[in-house]
């Protein structure tokens, strides 16, 4: 049995993946070193939230192989590692999944096979991270084997870009190897963009991102002026956004989260002289004190209500980096509720997608009903406008309402 494509990592990025490959009519197979992801898929059960159950039964349909043996590597024509890279407790870029993958890889690497990245890094992960220990073997990139590296661009949750009708930068440690790792993501994908070297690549990812994150602390910074002067950060917005050139409208939060925006352009900073990229430093700054920011409003909104901090009941609605996920890694909800329950705050929480929060706070409580949750805290705070919520409802049951999303109004609504 041979396969076209073996996927490292069903997560977030890998099994959309392997869907697109699959539905394309590619012959697919999926390694992941969870047993409870493997055996899931193989149930028909999607780990993942955009990937539906029946999404999973159709690729098994097809052919697809979940496993949790690694030997099956040694069957794939090309092999895509979509493992995370995050960061590590102390704040710096975590390669150790990556390795990890790599070396599995190195194994059973044989000659004619194509092995992508598409894990996002910082440049030059590809040339002297994956080659050396893929080259361990004997075998020489661009000449025994192809390597090549491909950012993943998947956006959780969003309903008109998927795998196939996003555009896919791909790369190669030679111009052969660009070629080999275009022809694959061409059978599945409409529009292919082969860069100047794999270097190009890892940073085209980076760039992105980075780009998001610095525009957000922007009108980040704009809400907390905002305030201080007494205008309306949403309605500033909206009149900026007007202007049909030369401005892209960014929307204030209660912070960053999630796999990309807080991540990445620590991994832009890696390894850069620390006089450089000093806008991106302070976008890092800016986002990481809105949490805090949230905290105190939520607080001074009490307060003048005449509730102390150590006798108030907060509602948290919407525990997901963002709307319509179950994704709460590097959610500022945490650091919200980290930040009442410090102060003595009563603190409950309702997602109707996240079922847990990593937070070790055993009088954190999260709510079933987020009526019965609003209708009994002094102050409710929405930090994600899931689509799944009567907000219309929700305000109503609330006696003060804090709006982080700029999606509400009326008397019983502070907006950031």
């Amino acid at each position: 049995m041979s396969f076209d494509l073996l996927i490292v990592g069903l997560g977030y990025v890998g099994l959309p993946l392997a869907r697109a490959a699959s539905d394309a009519g590619l012959s697919v197979a999926g390694y992941d070193i969870a047993p409870t992801t493997v055996s899931a898929l193989r149930a028909g059960r999607s780990p993942v939230r955009d990937v539906a159950d029946a999404d999973v039964a159709r690729m098994l349909d097809a052919g697809f192989i979940p496993t949790d043996d690694p030997d099956l590597l040694t069957q794939a024509q090309a092999v895509a590692l979509c493992v995370p890279t995050g960061l590590t407790p102390d704040g710096q870029p975590d390669l150790g999944p990556l390795t990890a993958a790599c070396r599995t890889v190195a194994e059973r690497l044989r000659s004619g096979m194509l092995v992508v990245l598409e894990s996002t890094s910082f440049p030059g992960t590809t040339e002297e991270l994956a080659r050396p220990l893929l080259e361990a073997t004997g075998l020489v990139a661009g000449v025994d084997f192809h390597l090549g590296y491909s950012p993943e661009r998947v956006d959780p949750a969003n309903r008109e870009f998927g795998i196939g009708n996003t555009p896919k930068v791909v790369s190669g440690v030679t111009p052969v190897c660009a070629k080999q790792c275009a022809a694959l993501y061409e059978r599945f994908v409409d529009t292919v963009v082969v860069a100047r070297g794999t270097r190009e690549a890892e940073l085209a990812k980076l760039l992105e991102n980075t780009y998001r994150s610095v525009n957000i602390a922007l009108v980040n910074e704009f809400a907390r002026y905002c305030h201080t002067v007494g205008a309306d950060v949403w309605d500033v917005v909206a009149c900026a956004g007007t202007k049909p050139f030369g401005f892209q409208s960014f929307r204030p939060g209660p912070g960053v989260g999630g796999h990309c925006i807080p991540v990445d352009p620590v991994y832009l900073l890696h390894g850069a002289p620390a006089d450089s990229f000093a806008v991106v430093r302070a976008a890092l700054r800016a986002n990481h004190v809105m949490p805090g920011h949230v905290v105190a409003r939520a607080v001074e909104l009490l307060e003048a209500r005449g509730v102390p901090a150590a006798r108030a009941r907060v509602t948290l609605l919407g525990a997901a980096y963002k709307p319509d996920t179950d994704d709460v890694r590097e959610s500022p909800a945490l650091d919200v509720a980290r930040g009442l329950l410090d102060l003595g705050v009563e603190v409950t929480w309702h997602d109707p997608h996240a079922a847990r929060l990593p937070l070790d706070r055993p009088q954190l409580r999260r709510h079933t009903d987020p009526l019965r949750a609003a209708a009994e805290a002094d102050l409710v705070v929405l930090l994600q406008a899931h689509t799944g919520y009567d907000l219309p409802t929700l305000t109503k049951a609330s006696r003060l309402l804090f709006d982080t999303t700029g999606r509400l109004s009326g008397d019983r609504v502070v907006r950031l």
